[in-house]
């Protein structure tokens, strides 16, 4: 791997650099655009104003940080692939540093998500932890907090310009900076979601051996798939960061292949486009609004049976959003049914 100092020369020109350089700026640019559209629908749209929206929103405002820091990074690598030259401008560095922020940002405010989950779920008369000013609080703190943790790498002056890669970043080897990055940024907060779902898991079990009413059940039950789809976030950006991973593991005994932060880094850009397709997709209150705007309504049905398999429950919502509980007994015909304004139902926390 090869890098230079503020120097201008000359590098050995791949035809696949450019077509890098243009698929890390499309990505980049549909991710803040997708961004940009969830924040106006959001912002326009009062039945969008509850907490767990809030908490969706600060992962809007991570990928349109992380989105612009791509983008200028691409532009750079772009500009110095074309003219087939080496340049390390003086925002290299901070591009790097801020790369390192965006990341971690987005991967803790999914835990922010799937902690106010919990809190729903396990301690629902915590009313406090689930207000807005808490929530709040809890985001100005991971804002903070990734600023502030990956700030070593920065005053170590660890990021290095590349000009194999024409980018700045950590250099990947066995060293206190690389293994610190992996931690603070994808380990610590992956481990907590990924802890976080499996004791929700277990505590939807433990109730379901009790007698528990219809509309406690689904409230936990809606609340845990919500943290299920956090864990697909998760995996989309796990699966495409397979690359990065092996490129570190390999890291730590040899030199790693050529060009390879090349690769990693577009397969990453590519994750954070994904994971904003799934953060609109499964923010239901925005979909359907965008739905409707697109004349793209549809409806939706969910039925699941009760502990004792003698009731089938089914919750549905029309192209009207108007909601139904319906419960049925097994077998028969008889069926009753709860319409929205007799049944509370917190849809617009989906």
């Amino acid at each position: 791997m090869g890098l230079t100092n503020n120097a201008t020369a000359t590098v050995e020109f791949k035809w696949w650099f450019i077509a890098i350089d243009v698929l890390m700026i499309l990505s980049s640019i549909l991710s803040i655009l997708l961004a940009l559209i969830f924040l106006l629908i959001v912002l326009f749209n009062k039945t969008c104003h509850t907490v767990p929206i809030m908490l969706t929103t600060n992962s809007c405002f991570t990928q349109i940080l992380y989105g612009s820091v791509i983008l200028s990074l691409a532009t750079f690598s772009l500009e110095n692939d074309r003219q087939q030259k080496v340049y390390q401008d003086s925002f290299c560095t901070l591009r790097g540093y801020l790369g390192y922020v965006g990341t971690g940002l987005l991967l803790y405010s999914l835990v922010l998500e799937a902690i106010y989950r919990y809190i729903v779920i396990v301690y629902p008369t915590y009313l406090s932890w689930q207000s807005t000013w808490t929530q709040l609080f809890l985001i100005c703190f991971i804002w903070m907090f990734s600023f502030i943790s990956t700030l070593p790498s920065l005053l170590m002056n660890v990021i290095q310009y590349s000009f194999d890669d024409q980018i700045c970043l950590v250099f990947l080897r066995l060293s206190f900076p690389v293994i610190y990055n992996m931690l603070i940024t994808y380990l610590i907060p992956i481990s907590i979601i990924i802890s976080i779902y499996l004791k929700l898991v277990l505590y939807v079990h433990f109730i379901d051996s009790r007698p528990t009413s219809i509309a406690r059940m689904y409230r936990v039950r809606r609340n845990l798939f919500v943290v299920r789809r956090i864990i697909t976030k998760i995996l989309i950006l796990l699966v495409l960061g397979v690359p990065y991973t092996i490129f570190i593991i390999i890291s730590f005994f040899t030199t790693p292949p050529k060009y390879h932060l090349r690769i990693a880094t577009c397969l990453l850009v590519l994750s954070q486009t994904l994971i904003m397709v799934a953060i609109i997709f499964f923010c239901r209150p925005v979909s359907n609004i965008l739905m409707k705007f697109l004349h793209m309504t549809s409806n939706y049905r969910k039925c699941w049976e009760t502990v004792n398999h003698n009731e089938r429950v089914c919750f549905s919502r029309d192209k009207n959003d108007t909601s139904r509980l319906e419960t049925c007994v097994v077998n028969t015909n008889v069926c009753t049914s709860n319409e929205r304004d007799s049944f509370v139902l917190k849809i617009s926390d989906a």
